[in-house]
């Protein structure tokens, strides 16, 4: 591969002009050498590679949801303590959460890992829907290798600074409960990240590329009303129906609907209806999202739909208690990680995948050719991304926005399921166990290894993404509706 030599001081003293010219070369080119230190990180993770695929299966395997990873969460801490890390657990409140760190003083650069599945997702590695235990969680958004790959970066990223003496402290996060975006807001809201200088992140997806965008703010909560019960035939009059004030709300929120921004989203779903139709129901609950691109306007909506459960109540006569599970703040982007990102996306050099894998893969692809009609023009996609300034909002929520409200924070994705595969499917399921998964994680790894040491050797880099996050963040300051002192939740359903 051909590759870009620039003299030592000019990319030492104009690091921005050493990434711009990066950009301009084309995909796949290397464009330098890895430095000594960051060479050690990469044999690191190729030599633990093997050791990083059985993690991510005994993962993939335990399929445990979020609060609930407890296999997953002690598998990750007994690996990293074996390794030399000081590891906290039960952080915040959480059983399963975890702060591991190595080495001491600044730079302080955090790794974000995640573990928990998805309900209902259970499913074999194999390109036809076949369940591996019905009615089991599994890892359909790929947190069984996001939380392997983590775990290699960081393990690598110490074997470096042991060897080359490199200062500072690197930290792996165990964050649980991504999926109902509450493990790291509890920890932020704790002061888990106020010492760190960079985090970083990753997600395995369909595509290679820097994380340079936003995301959607999200509200969870639970309205649950009380009523009176009765006979609902013989005495009817005798009863107050809290299901009648649940409907009655849903009514109004969808009428809520015409009048709120377009980026706006608000789902729900009854968790408790009554217990039989003969009984004017005592007890209801309803459970909503409440989304929008930005945390203000979630506040809109939600005192706003706040106001229209109180209307519920008061038409049906029930009492109303609300309660506040999370509340998570959109993604603050950082350019100058981004940019370091996605030049060491392409020095380290995207996987490729053989004949066998892309055949899987088509198939995967099939069943949703057949239901949808949709095209796939590539079964995985091998190319490294540009990183875009400002692309449009993700519409999904990841509670990987609160902590961007406090430090700089920069991620990346990598092919670890095929090409245009949906978010939460059983497609992806199959996919992160599979060899594509192992990949795209033992990828993950070495970029954001060598990313982290990029940090820890080169302070102006720190200072850039210091001062980016301070320009985006001077007129926003952070609110939550999360009631002062409430604990983490032990169980979100």
């Amino acid at each position: 591969m051909r590759q870009l030599n620039l003299p030592p001081a000019l990319t030492r003293h104009c690091p921005f002009l050493f990434l711009v010219l990066a950009s301009l070369l084309p995909v796949g080119t290397a464009t330098a050498q890895f430095r000594p230190s960051q060479q050690t990180a990469v044999e690191d993770v190729e030599k633990r590679a093997e050791e990083l695929k059985q993690v991510n299966k005994s993962i993939w395997n335990f399929a445990e949801v979020g609060l609930k990873e407890t296999e997953s969460s002690a598998l990750l801490v007994e690996k990293l303590k074996s390794n030399g890390f000081q590891v906290k657990t039960g952080i915040s409140g959480m059983p399963t959460a975890f702060v591991a760190s190595y080495g001491k003083g600044k730079p302080v650069i955090g790794i974000l890992a995640e573990y928990d599945a998805l309900p209902g997702m259970s499913q074999q590695v194999a390109p036809e829907r076949i369940a591996l235990e019905e009615g089991k969680a599994g890892h359909a958004c790929g947190h069984s290798g996001l939380g392997t790959g983590a775990l290699g970066a960081a393990l690598a990223v110490k074997a470096a600074m042991k060897k080359h003496k490199l200062p500072g402290t690197i930290r792996l996060y165990g964050t649980p409960a991504e999926e109902t975006v509450i493990g790291k807001v509890y920890m932020v809201v704790d002061g888990q990240f106020d010492d760190l200088d960079i985090c970083l992140h990753w997600h395995p997806s369909s595509k290679n590329e820097a994380f340079a965008g936003s995301s959607k703010a999200l509200v969870s909560v639970k309205f649950t009303f009380s009523g009176t019960p009765a006979h609902a035939s013989v005495s009817p009059d005798s009863g107050r129906s809290a299901l009648d004030a649940v409907e009655l709300m849903n009514v109004g929120a969808n009428f809520m609907r015409e009048h709120i921004k377009e980026d706006a989203r608000l789902h729900y779903v009854i968790t408790d209806g009554g217990g039989a139709p003969n009984v004017v129901a005592p007890t209801a609950t309803v459970w909503y999202f409440v989304r929008a691109n930005a945390h203000k306007d979630v506040e809109y909506n939600f005192r706003w739909l706040q106001d229209i459960a109180r209307g519920a109540a008061l038409m049906t006569r029930t009492t109303l208690n609300i309660q506040v599970d999370t509340d998570c703040h959109e993604v603050i982007p950082n350019m100058p990680l981004a940019q370091l990102l996605e030049k060491n996306l392409r020095l380290t050099g995207a996987p490729t995948f053989t004949d066998e894998e892309k055949v899987f893969a088509r198939r995967l692809q099939a069943p949703l050719t057949e239901q949808f009609g949709t095209e796939f023009p590539l079964a995985i996609d091998e190319e490294v991304h540009r990183t875009l300034e400002n692309p449009p909002p993700s519409k999904g929520s990841t509670d990987v926005g609160d902590i961007s409200w406090r430090v700089p924070t920069g991620g990346i994705r990598t092919s670890c399921m095929v090409a245009r595969s949906p978010g939460h499917s059983w497609q992806n399921v199959a996919a992160i166990g599979s060899t594509i998964g192992e990949k795209g994680i033992v990828y993950a790894a070495k970029v954001l290894a060598v990313t982290a040491i990029d940090l820890l050797e080169n302070p102006q880099q720190i200072a850039a993404a210091e001062e980016d996050f301070k320009l985006r963040m001077k007129d926003r300051s952070y609110f939550s509706f999360i009631p002062k002192g409430q604990k983490a939740p032990r169980s979100i359903r």
